[in-house]
């Protein structure tokens, strides 16, 4: 027997969790969201997606020799020269065993000032302003400053962009972030473990850093810092993976990720993935150990397009880490445009005869599909996993007009 999905009533049970004021309610937004953002013709992508940042970077620092050898070296370790993150990481491994000596050709000099470098070409790319406020950050944002809640909102990125921090503060929704102070923000441990914040202030927690974050020299110690832009002539604090840094590097990557494992271990908690491609295995796993330990958290990963490639695209699963996971692991779901792995059950989206579900309000969220599936019906879309979409489904549900992305 072929499993499906009613599309309705899984609608339904997202409306009515978001709808809870008192359990913990957190959105993860990655990657894929600022791909979401409209811009004027011809101006879009607001921000690159990972390759063609690379792409980008490598043109401007292609002249540089000690770039060259970096990505030579890169090569020959079998990595993608044409992801950034895959760079930083390689460079920082060369670090870690470079001190005082020389690897692979390099100095420790020439890694620390291609880190710098790097980051610092990251940040012109990254260091960009919503266009206006009718964008799908501010869309959620609005939803949140539009709730009376008895628990705060949380917000985990692995973006490294200031968009989410634009949109709170355009909107004027409070949020706490780690940092404290005003002229040379500092990283406070002590806050955010022991959770000293108001509870009508969202939480706001940058895994992977942040391109306004860098460090400086305080008493002898390099400290954590951020500024409210990003400086230039500093090595912005941004961590593609999990290497060992040192001390002042590792501690706000560690505390932020035990503030993700925190949250979903917390009774009834519920935690919506926009835009993450489950291609990081630390942060997977991560999920997956707290999802272990708490039957009552749940995760719903919304993912962008179709659950197959095309045969344009190669073909194959889109996101196979996620399948493989939510196939296993009964509290993660993940929603794709045309199929659903819920509770370890993968099917298609298939709607109830007609007649036995009027809710309009779902139905507007509920798109003709393009294709038959295995049954030989054409199946209903749900495409949730466009960040645009997701929002518009939020607004809906404080009382605005979806928008017209949405079909009526």
């Amino acid at each position: 027997m072929t499993t499906s999905h009613d599309p309705i009533r899984h609608l339904r049970y997202l409306r009515q969790s978001l709808s809870q004021d008192n359990e913990p309610i957190g959105f993860f937004i990655s990657a894929g969201c600022p791909l979401s953002v409209p811009m004027p013709d011809g101006e879009w992508p607001l921000i690159p997606d990972v390759k063609n940042l690379t792409l980008a970077i490598n043109a401007v620092l292609g002249a540089n020799a000690k770039y060259k050898m970096l990505l030579c070296e890169l090569q020959k370790a079998g990595k993608n020269t044409e992801n950034i993150e895959d760079v930083l990481s390689f460079l920082r491994s060369l670090l870690a065993v470079s001190v005082g000596g020389e690897v692979r050709g390099l100095t420790e000099a020439d890694l620390n000032q291609l880190e710098k470098d790097i980051c610092g070409e990251i940040g012109k790319k990254l260091n960009v302003k919503l266009p206006d406020e009718e964008t799908p950050y501010h869309r959620l944002c609005n939803w949140v400053r539009s709730i009376d809640r008895k628990t705060a909102i949380e917000f985990f990125t692995t973006n490294y962009d200031l968009l989410l921090e634009q949109a709170l503060e355009d909107l004027e929704v409070p949020y706490f972030d780690g940092f404290v102070g005003s002229r040379k923000s500092f990283f406070d441990l002590r806050a955010v473990e022991d959770n000293l914040i108001p509870i009508h202030w969202s939480r706001l927690w940058k895994i992977h850093g942040s391109i306004n974050w860098h460090q400086e020299l305080k008493a002898g110690e390099r400290a954590v810092c951020r500024s409210s832009s990003p400086d230039d002539g500093v090595s912005h604090l941004i961590y593609p993976s999990h290497l060992k840094y040192e001390e002042s590097r590792k501690m706000p990557y560690l505390a932020l990720i035990d503030q993700l494992n925190r949250f979903i271990r917390r009774k009834s908690s519920f935690l919506i993935l926009n835009g993450y491609s489950f291609n990081d295995g630390h942060l997977n796993d991560a999920i997956i150990n707290a999802l272990k330990s708490n039957p009552t958290g749940m995760v719903l990963a919304l993912q962008y397009g179709s659950f197959e490639k095309t045969a344009d695209e190669g073909g194959g699963e889109r996101y196979p880490n996620a399948y493989r996971l939510a196939k296993r692991q009964h509290n993660l779901n993940v929603w794709t445009d045309d199929k659903a792995i819920i509770g370890t059950n993968i099917g298609d989206w298939r709607k109830a005869p007609a007649g036995q579900d009027d809710d309009k309000d779902l139905l507007n969220f509920v798109h003709s599909g393009d294709v038959k599936n295995e049954a030989g019906h054409i199946a209903p879309n749900v495409k949730l996993g466009d960040f645009a979409e997701f929002t518009n489904f939020l607004k809906k549900f404080i009382g605005l007009d979806a928008g017209n992305s949405v079909d009526k």
